[in-house]
């Protein structure tokens, strides 16, 4: 086989892939959680209490290399085009317009009280349990979906109630970690610590509802993505300083989907070749690297120098931790838009280059009347069976 054709059949199953998959089935496996678990569990069981291992240099250089593509990678979808940004008016211009208005307030008042800073921080922490727990369940629902399969509304409601425990778990961690007098919390902190126990159990009960319901396994890589984030959990309660690393495993987690959509939409062009996909998609991806060396290394110390000369030392130490606030909370609603799964042009994109039965529905909520009808019409033919 020639150079030639042998890099046109490997662009070809990139686009195309032998089995149903967002990059290809190891590939995801590893991403949703699978080289998570590689890392971490070994980690937890050797009994140390510095999970981080590497200097904040190391760690400056992983983020901006990792965890600051998948907050970029968000913005040129939703920022592409025109028709995008109107589309999305509160993610593209209002949600940023607020936090540009109280960034550049807070940096003024940080000569002052650091109150403002600590807000920002506090609501960004909030929603990052959120973005969690819920990028967790939609990995699982996506996977389910590409493989011809879906989760039934009370399969759903236990596995979503375990994540919604996990949820309140972040939120008491945070304030536990990072209050002065963390005894004030503590009680509930135990409480919630205690509720990880019921979380997991109500996620795996509807796991194995799942598994009668269907005959088999659910897919694993919707497997791991719940069980990764139980791990990643207790390496944040270990150390909290490690939730660097989980940040790390999010970002992998999140990668493949808009690389997927890049991917779709440029072999979908009427005047695409192998050779120019593979062209477009290593300009984006050193697109993406180059963009996030900027905003993680550039500006923040640029930032620095401008208000340090304007207002002083500590509105000038404030701003690169506003500008990162920033950054975060604005990523929590371009996620919110873009990745409706129940939106059949979300799943039009993502899913573009995936041979799924049509008789595997959206992995998001379904219709109220038809999707629990449809559900006791199934478990009135099992019975019909036996």
């Amino acid at each position: 086989m020639s150079p030639k054709s042998l890099m046109s059949r490997s662009h070809a199953d990139v686009a195309r892939p032998k089995r149903n998959a967002i990059i290809s089935p190891v590939a995801d496996f590893l991403l949703v959680g699978g080289l998570s678990l590689i890392v971490f569990v070994p980690l937890l069981l050797s009994g140390r209490s510095d999970l981080v291992i590497i200097g904040a240099g190391a760690q400056a250089w992983v983020a901006t290399a990792i965890n600051m593509p998948h907050f970029m990678a968000s913005y040129r979808l939703v920022y592409r085009s025109r028709e995008t940004i109107m589309k999305h008016k509160w993610a593209s211009m209002y949600i940023p317009g607020i936090l540009i208005a109280y960034t550049v307030v807070a940096v003024w008042y940080a000569q002052y009280s650091p109150m403002l800073v600590i807000i920002l921080i506090s609501v960004a922490s909030a929603y990052l349990a959120w973005h969690y727990t819920g990028q967790v369940w939609g990995m699982m629902a996506s996977y389910a979906y590409i493989e011809g399969t879906r989760f039934e509304p009370p399969e759903r409601f236990l596995i979503r109630t375990g994540l919604r425990i996990l949820l309140a778990w972040h939120v008491g961690w945070f304030l536990y970690t990072q209050l002065r007098d963390p005894s004030m919390v503590r009680p509930a902190y135990l409480l919630l610590s205690a509720g990880t126990v019921v979380a997991f159990g109500l996620g795996l009960t509807g796991l194995i509802k799942m598994r009668k319901r269907t005959g088999k396994m659910p897919p694993a890589r919707a497997l791991v993505a719940w069980v990764a984030i139980f791990v990643w959990y207790a390496v944040m309660a270990r150390d909290p300083k490690a939730l660097f690393w989980i940040q790390i495993a999010h970002a992998l987690q999140y990668l493949a989907f808009p690389v997927r959509v890049e991917l779709n939409r440029t072999t979908a062009a009427p005047s695409h070749s192998p050779g120019r996909v593979g062209m477009h998609m290593a300009l984006y991806g050193v697109a993406l690297l180059a963009v996030s060396y900027v905003v993680a290394q550039v500006v923040p110390g640029t930032a620095m120098g401008i208000v340090g000369d304007v207002f002083g030392e500590e509105p000038s130490r404030a701003a690169p931790v506003l500008i990162l606030m920033f950054i975060n909370i604005h990523h929590y609603f371009t996620d919110g838009v873009i990745w409706k799964i129940s939106n059949p042009e979300v799943r039009k994109e993502l899913f573009a280059h995936v041979a799924r039965p049509e008789a595997a529905k959206s992995p998001g909520k379904p219709e109220p009347v038809t999707a629990p009808r449809d559900a006791l019409r199934s478990k009135k033919r099992q019975k019909s069976r036996r």
